[in-house]
């Protein structure tokens, strides 16, 4: 690939072509992976109660979701491009509609697991479809991508992802944690219906997608991936065969990829592309630090007896309220792009400090003001990260950076379950915690140092 220039959100571009009918269907896409990643967080413990399951177990409910996206999502890009945009996103809605009702009515973890799977592959095609219908409507137009559309996709997703511990609180709490699964049906067939109704039909199929999509590359990421994740959440068990095999995997990954012809990983662009790899890693930093916090908190809360299971969900509406205000508010906070990351690893930094003091005697209203420090790392960390991508991903290929984009931030949220398995093991206890916090003050100083030396974050426009 040659970087042949940045694309840039335009805030000038007619919004007529850009309205409700045509962003509704695509929001509806692009929130299922969000809401059901934090969803579940406040689950996890009355799931772990009813199945018999301790919370290194219930984790790969966590784990599975996260792993399924980060490798289907730049796939589901290439088949976007190759069978048409709203294809893949109705069969990734009826993919997530079957796996709300296996979920309501899964009577085992395995099960629950595999849900969890499927969950993944069907809400990964949400984001790349959405990025192609409406690059598809821009260039229609004959337009820029409107900056605006960009935002309201990027603060659906994360208003989403904050209301979703509490929302997964009250269904559990009206019904059972089955209801976080049942929820999906008719969020997933209201998509399905007005997908048909407002989206723009596909163009006939050109190609066969197998024939474009490097399946060596793909099998190669996945099983590296499983291999190492399995060797990172069993310490204690010493799986150095895995290991082995997760690093003999990624070195063939890395020789394929550099000389297929069409790779799935494109490793020398991305090497000649510095500051896009910097954006990356700092979504990959910032989420390890969130999602380490999503799950492991609410586990802390509930087994340490803080708090009952079914107001837990309430301790962590100040960082769902922050995390909303802040997305919604985006650039009219005055802030550049440079700013508003610093400020991100701020937060989380003064979070992982404030979690490190908590312990059986902490008063109320630092278990929520941690929250709130949180809910700012939150709210301004993607959008942030998002406007940065579009300023330093060559158009040509701004999809498939776009999904990398989002593996980024899922490989963040899947080292962060690696974290909370080793720091909590059978039982999330206040040295446990302890532990946890320390790598969240190291993971937020390394994610100040990469944003503080970038200088080029200070030139990227605020739109």
């Amino acid at each position: 690939m040659t970087i042949t220039g940045p694309a840039r959100p335009s805030t000038a571009a007619p919004a007529g072509g850009f309205g409700p009918r045509f962003l509704v269907p695509l929001v509806l896409g692009t929130l299922l992976n969000a809401i059901n990643s934090s969803m579940i967080a406040v689950t996890l413990a009355p799931i772990g109660h009813d199945l018999g399951a301790g919370a290194a177990e219930t984790v790969w409910l966590v784990t599975v979701l996260y792993l399924a996206t980060a490798v289907a999502q730049p796939v589901m890009g290439r088949l976007v491009d190759r069978c048409g945009a709203r294809r893949v996103l109705l069969t990734g809605l009826w993919l997530v509609c079957g796996a709300g009702v296996l979920g309501t009515l899964a009577g085992s973890l395995p099960m629950l697991i595999a849900v969890r799977v499927l969950l993944g592959l069907g809400t990964a095609t949400g984001f790349p479809a959405a990025m192609a219908i409406v690059r598809a409507r821009a260039n229609t137009l004959g337009v820029a991508v409107p900056g605006g559309v960009l935002a309201t996709l990027a603060t659906s997703t994360q208003a989403s992802m904050a209301i979703g511990p509490t929302l997964g609180a009250l269904l559990a709490a009206v019904a059972t944690w089955r209801a976080t699964f049942a929820v999906n049906v008719p969020i997933a067939l209201l998509g399905i219906v007005l997908a048909v109704r407002w989206l723009p039909a596909d163009g006939p199929r050109t190609r066969s997608a197998r024939e474009r999509v490097d399946v060596t590359g793909v099998v190669l990421f996945a099983v590296a991936l499983v291999a190492l994740l399995l060797f990172m959440l069993r310490p204690e068990q010493a799986l150095w065969p895995s290991l082995a095999v997760g690093l003999l995997l990624s070195g063939a990954l890395v020789w394929w990829e550099l000389r297929a012809a069409d790779p799935f990983l494109d490793l020398r662009a991305l090497g000649g592309n510095g500051p896009l790899v910097a954006t990356y890693l700092r979504q990959a930093l910032a989420y390890l630090a969130i999602y380490a916090f999503l799950y492991g908190y609410p586990q802390w809360l509930a087994q340490s007896d803080r708090l009952p299971e079914t107001t837990i969900g309430l301790a962590l509406l100040p960082m769902s309220v922050t995390t909303v205000t802040l997305s919604a508010l985006g650039t009219r906070l005055g802030l550049g792009v440079w700013s508003r990351l610093l400020l991100t690893g701020g937060a989380l930094f003064a979070g992982a400090l404030a979690l490190l003091l908590t312990g059986a005697g902490t008063a109320m209203w630092l278990l929520v003001a941690i929250g709130f420090l949180f809910g700012v790392g939150q709210g301004l960390s993607t959008v942030a990260n998002q406007t940065a991508l579009y300023v330093q991903a060559p158009a040509e290929r701004i999809g498939t950076l776009s999904g990398l984009f989002r593996t980024s931030q899922y490989l963040g949220a899947l080292a962060s379950t690696s974290v909370i398995a080793l720091s909590f093991g059978e039982r999330a206890t206040d040295s446990g915690l302890g532990t946890l916090a320390l790598v969240l003050l190291v993971t937020a100083a390394l994610l100040l140092c990469v944003t503080g030396v970038d200088r080029g974050l200070r030139r990227v426009p605020t739109h």
